[in-house]
Formats: C-alpha cells, structure tokens, sequence
C-alpha cells in the first residue's frame, strides 16, 4: 500500500501536471500583465483602485498555490522545487510582493509586478526554449561582442583621423566617432555621413551649423572605402554572426527540450511497465489463493 506522503505526492503532482492547471496560470499571468497596463492609466486606476488591489491580491494567492502545490508534488523533498531556476525566479517574484514596499518604493512594487509578466516564459515551453537558447548562446556572443567593439575601435580612431576636421559633429573625438558608427552600423541614415565627408561639410550636411565647418575637406574616394567596408564588415558579417551564434543555441535547446521529453516519456512507460508487473503478480497470488481454497 502507498504511504500518506506517496498519496498526497501523487495528488499534487497530478494537478502540478495537469492541463487545466498550467492553462489556469498562464491566464492568471496574462491578467497580471494587463493589471499592470492598466495602473499606468493613473486617472482610470486611482478611480478603481479598491476593484484593482482586490484583483491583484487574488493574483498574487494564486501564485502562492502554484508554489504551494508543485513544492507539495515533491513529497518529503520539498527543498527539490528550488532546482529548477524558473522556479527559483517565480518564488522570488512572489515573496517580494510580501515585502513592506510604502512610499518612494511603490515604483520598486510596480516593477516587480510588471516582472509577474515574465512567468509567462515558463508557462509556454516554446518561449523557454528560446529564451534558453539566447541564455546559451552567451559565452559565445561575448566574444563575438569583443570582435565588434574591436572593429568599432579601429574604426572610430581612423574616423577621426580621417574626417575629424571636416566632420566635427560626427567624428570630433574618439566617443563620439563611436556613436556615429553605431548609426553606420544600424544603417540610420548613414549615406549622410559619407555624403559629408565625399562633397565637405560646405557642400553637403551643414546647413545651419557652418559656424562648426570651418575645415571643409572633401574625401570622395576615402569616405566611400571607409563607409562602405564599414557597413560591409560590421553589418553583414558580424552581426550576422550574432544570428548564427542564437540559431546555434535554439538548435541546442531544441535537443536538450526533446531529450528531456524523451526521458520523461521513457520514465513513464518505464512505469506502466512496473504496474503491469505487479498486476501479472496480484492476479496470479489471486488464482493461487483461489485453488488454495478450492
């Protein structure tokens, strides 16, 4: 016979796991998220503000059942619920409402409020596996971060060799030769900065600021080689990387998610395999029993 801590394990794991319990979060998440919408209507929330607070006190219970009934799916370890991270994070989101948030710390409340929208992740497995893909694929954008901000480098010092005189809105320093590439970069108008510095900055860009120009340099051939292998190098190729490093992760997140699926498939058939077994055994002490008696 199963024990009390089975029996009541295998109660909540079987609501913890159920369809309509997942489902009734994410919606309970969803209205969470357009609680916090609604508050940054200040007129509209200060009018209803009894009917918002009750709402978002039952929200917040809610929650504490979610957590409540998957630490009681875990039996006599209940300590087991805070090996999952998400878990971990939804805790973390429901303890601080609990906390004595009053005056200039309302807006820290609203923030951790608007945080409850994030539970939404763990509710929908496609969105976790993507954010756990962008989570893995950290490492390796960092580096690709370095090589960017090395072209950047490279780049910037050249540019205000090159145009500072001509250009000083643009290329007048280091930093802010930096700034005017990441416009190059997002291709926000860049052909303007090239446009400056292949006509002057008489000629092209200046209108109203001539005070500034006062060195016009045109660089019809430079700029062009410089701009163009600028938006070649750093649009193109490296951020283009940025997309393979992610896909790279999705990839693995995806096997990681199908194994784990897999695993716990393995788990259950591994299990209805038990029970089968033992209801071979009981229906054979059955028929034993019975000729026994016969």
């Amino acid at each position: 016979m199963l024990s009390f801590v089975e029996k009541y394990k295998t109660f909540f794991k079987k609501i913890a796991d159920s369809n309509w319990f997942k489902n009734t979060i994410t919606i309970v998440i969803l209205l969470a998220g357009i609680l916090v919408g609604i508050e940054t209507y200040t007129h509209f929330a200060h009018e209803h503000h009894t009917i918002l607070h009750i709402f978002d006190q039952l929200i917040l219970y809610i929650f504490v059942i979610e957590i409540a009934v998957k630490m009681l799916s875990e039996g006599n370890k209940p300590w087991n619920y805070f090996k999952d991270g998400w878990n971990v994070f939804d805790f973390i989101i429901v303890a601080a409402a609990f906390m004595p948030f009053g005056g200039s710390s309302v807006a820290i409340l609203r923030l951790l409020r608007l945080l409850r929208v994030l539970k939404l992740v763990k509710a929908l497995p496609k969105l976790q596996m993507l954010v756990g893909a962008l989570l893995k694929s950290i490492p390796s954008m960092g580096y690709v971060s370095i090589l960017l901000m090395l072209l950047f480098y490279i780049y910037a010092v050249a540019g205000v060799f090159f145009f500072g005189d001509n250009d000083p809105i643009h290329f007048k320093d280091l930093q802010t030769s930096m700034l005017s590439l990441f416009r190059v970069v997002t291709l926000e108008d860049w052909t303007d900065l090239m446009y400056i510095n292949m006509f002057g900055c008489e000629n092209y860009g200046y209108d109203g600021n001539m005070s500034i120009c006062v060195n016009s340099k045109a660089s019809p051939l430079l700029s062009a080689g410089f701009f163009v292998s600028f938006v070649m190098i750093g649009t193109m190729i490296i951020l283009n990387l940025f997309i393979g490093v992610i896909m790279t992760g999705m990839d693995e997140a995806r096997v990681e998610m199908e194994a784990e699926e897999y695993s716990e498939s393995k788990g259950l058939t591994h299990d209805i395999e038990t029970l089968e077994q033992k209801l071979d055994e009981m229906q054979k002490l059955l028929q034993k029993f019975k000729s026994q008696n016969t």
